[in-house]
Parts: C-alpha cells; sequence; structure tokens
C-alpha cells in the first residue's frame, strides 16, 4: 500500500467534508477498516501502518477546525468510540473501560488511542459529520437528519467511501416555513 496515496486521499475527503462546515467544539467520526484499505475483506487483514497513516492525516484537519475526532472501533467492542476525554465530558457521553486493541478495536482505533491527549471510550455519541473508510456504517453516530456528502474520492486504498453531514429536521406541513420572512 502507497502509504503517502492514502494520505492524500484523507486529506482530500477531509477537506471536501469539512471546510464548508462550522464544527467547532463538535464532533466528527471516523469509521474505518484498514482491511479494506488494504484490499481484504472488513477484520481479515488489520494493518497498523494504515491505521496510523489515516489517523495522522485525518487529526490535523479536524483539529484546524476545533473539533472532536471520534473513531469507532469494530464489532467486537460494539462500535464503541475512541474520544478525548474533555469531549465525553462536555458531552456527557457514558465512559467505558476498554482499551482497543489490533483485533478489538481495529487499527484506526488503535491509532487514535494512541494520538488522543486523553483518550477514552465511549458506547454512544452524537456527531454532526463523518467519514466512513470500508462500509463500517457510522450512520448510528450521526445526528438526524444525515445527508450524503459526495467527494471527488471514492475509494481509499481499495475500500469504498463515504461520508456524511446532518442537518436539523424539517418539520410541519404545507404551511410551514423554513426560512424567516
Amino acid at each position: 500500500m502507497d502509504l503517502g496515496k492514502i494520505q492524500a486521499d484523507v486529506r482530500q475527503v477531509a477537506h471536501e467534508l469539512l471546510d464548508p462546515l462550522d464544527l467547532e467544539g463538535k464532533i466528527v467520526v471516523l469509521g474505518g477498516s484498514s482491511s479494506e484499505i488494504c484490499g481484504k475483506y472488513i477484520g481479515k487483514g488489520s494493518s497498523a501502518e494504515t491505521g496510523q497513516a489515516v489517523i495522522e492525516a485525518l487529526l490535523p484537519i479536524v483539529q484546524e477546525k476545533k473539533a472532536y475526532l471520534a473513531v469507532q472501533c469494530c464489532e467486537h467492542l460494539n462500535r464503541a468510540l475512541v474520544l478525548e476525554r474533555e469531549a465525553a465530558e462536555k458531552y456527557g457521553f457514558t465512559i467505558v473501560t476498554v482499551v482497543p486493541a489490533p483485533h478489538a478495536g481495529g487499527a484506526h482505533a488503535v491509532a487514535a488511542y494512541k494520538s488522543a491527549k486523553d483518550p477514552v471510550l465511549v458506547e454512544h455519541i452524537v456527531a454532526d459529520a463523518g467519514i466512513d473508510i470500508g462500509d463500517t456504517f457510522i450512520g448510528m453516530h450521526v445526528k438526524h437528519v444525515q445527508i450524503p456528502v459526495r467527494t471527488s474520492i471514492k475509494e481509499i486504498g481499495e475500500a469504498h467511501v463515504t461520508c456524511l453531514k446532518n442537518r436539523p429536521k424539517l418539520i410541519g406541513g404545507p404551511r410551514a416555513q423554513y426560512e424567516e420572512m
């Protein structure tokens, strides 16, 4: 795998998704499969180097937006998320006791845990935007209503990439107005 290309693609996707959004103090979620990036079936070819490369590319961009990065663990940790303690406490998320490992959490979660100042794991979050590399299904972690965001990069390595953001719900009926007159 060309880790430089992976990092360049992650940066491109991140900028296309995050640059237009006001995310100060908000949460961006990453779901990723290093196995899928490397062309293997999810969970069958974890790569610490690939996980680290993705986090090294994405984290500075999220921090530049003054947002928090939450990284989804694999199914073996029930999709818990690595997050800075500051964010977990700010939002009142329940902290759980576990440390991600390559085959119980995944390469991205391990890299995020090691890169964090004061990492914790939480069971559930409510994020404002997200990047999913390898069809890990991050929708459960993003506020309703979720809006897909199309980026120019469709794959990172061999993994399919999707992005999403949220918008407030439009409520009401035929008489409802959504902008001030």
